[in-house]
């Protein structure tokens, strides 16, 4: 079969060159159709799209412009194509550890090390390999990679369309994406550690909606069910806290977004915030957060296995203020970690894996493009 002058095999997509893109190899305009519809249109047999990858489970970008720049400089990670060896960086990576602040994912960047075995070097101590962007921090540990996402759906998406785009040039083979976090939980007291099975917005929607080039586009925002039993199936009955599963709802917002009194502006009562809080639980939301839309959209629009596991900090139907002492906070903070390491562990020692060696250290292929990719992304906006 051929897509567009390219042969296609088992439903996906082959030109015979490294990580190829679906291209127009005529010299005519594009046609009008969208990708989807087009692939869809010439191969029913391939139902899902968005799960699809390449035949040896490495990622495909769906953008055609990639393949054709010079280099493709991950301004906010402070990396580059050109001037950094990616393939020699992160090609052994299995798993994308994401969460909201630095010093959380540096802590669980030592915390998974310890977990899997992993030694470094003598002399030699864990790296922020993105600490020349000021904007996100990255750590590898073997395989794991850790990083920060920050707070909202736009800094996760940001962070996202890089690191998608990080596991396509270094040939990441099968990724597997966690978001790690916190939250509210609804109907759920605080350290109850929550596994999503469904994300929607603060309309019940399980779409991200964007606007792009001035029209709305609607993106299925959707995780991968069995990689959360999987995750489920990893609690331990010693646990002192309880583990479920439920629907998630993502806001663009925390405070008017999530009906809290507290901001700086509330335009409705106590009555009002009640009645949508039990509502939304009688719909099955047991928990709101702010970055799980775009998270889980981005993910499987680019055929990721993706997951979310956060802790509640407090209940929402209860109270909108997060009161418990930071101590207690700091070790709620840690549950969600643990249940990730418990999969990860599992599956290397399933693997064989454990007790690996090494760093994530800088690989440079080009000195002067290295240099000029640092002083890029050090230009504060």
């Amino acid at each position: 079969m051929s897509f567009n002058g390219v042969a296609v095999e088992n439903g996906l997509k082959h030109n015979g060159e490294k990580n190829g893109i679906y291209q127009n190899s005529s010299n005519h305009q594009p046609h009008r159709m969208t990708y989807e519809e087009e692939f869809s249109q010439n191969y029913p047999e391939v139902d899902n799209l968005d799960g699809v990858r390449y035949p040896d489970g490495s990622v495909r970008l769906r953008n055609p412009n990639i393949e054709l720049m010079d280099q493709d400089i991950l301004y906010h990670l402070a990396l580059g194509s050109g001037s950094h060896d990616l393939v020699e960086m992160f090609g052994d990576v299995k798993f994308v550890c994401m969460g909201g602040t630095p010093k959380r994912m540096e802590q669980f960047a030592y915390n998974i090390m310890a977990e899997i075995g992993h030694k470094l070097p003598c002399g030699t101590t864990l790296q922020d390999i993105s600490h020349f962007s000021y904007r996100y921090s990255m750590y590898k540990v073997g395989p794991v990679l850790s990083i920060s996402h920050g707070m909202g759906i736009p800094s996760v998406g940001i962070l996202l369309h890089e690191v998608i785009k990080l596991m396509y040039h270094a040939k990441v083979r099968d990724p597997v994406f966690f978001r790690i976090g916190t939250c509210g939980g609804i109907g759920h007291e605080g350290g109850t550690v929550i596994i999503s099975e469904e994300v929607v917005d603060g309309a019940l929607r399980n779409v991200l909606e964007l606007t792009v080039l001035g029209k709305t586009l609607q993106r299925p925002a959707k995780l991968d069910r069995r990689l959360a039993r999987e995750l489920k199936a990893m609690g331990d009955p010693e646990d002192p806290y309880d583990t479920v599963t439920g629907k998630t709802m993502c806001t663009y917002d925390f405070y008017e977004g999530q009906g809290r009194l507290d901001g700086a502006f509330c335009d409705f009562t106590e009555n009002d915030k009640m009645e949508y809080l039990e509502s939304i639980h009688k719909s099955g939301v047991v928990n709101i957060e702010m970055e799980s839309l775009a998270f889980a959209a981005l993910t499987h629009h680019a055929g990721i296995k993706a997951a979310v596991i956060c802790v509640t900090l407090l209940d929402r139907l209860k109270g909108d203020q997060v009161l418990a002492p930071k101590e207690v906070l700091d070790e709620w903070q840690q549950r969600p970690t643990k249940l990730v390491s418990r999969h990860i562990k599992r599956y290397l020692q399933m693997k064989g894996r454990l007790s690996l060696d090494g760093h994530g250290s800088i690989a440079v292929k080009s000195p002067r493009r290295f240099k000029l990719v640092q002083q890029e992304s050090e230009t504060y906006d």
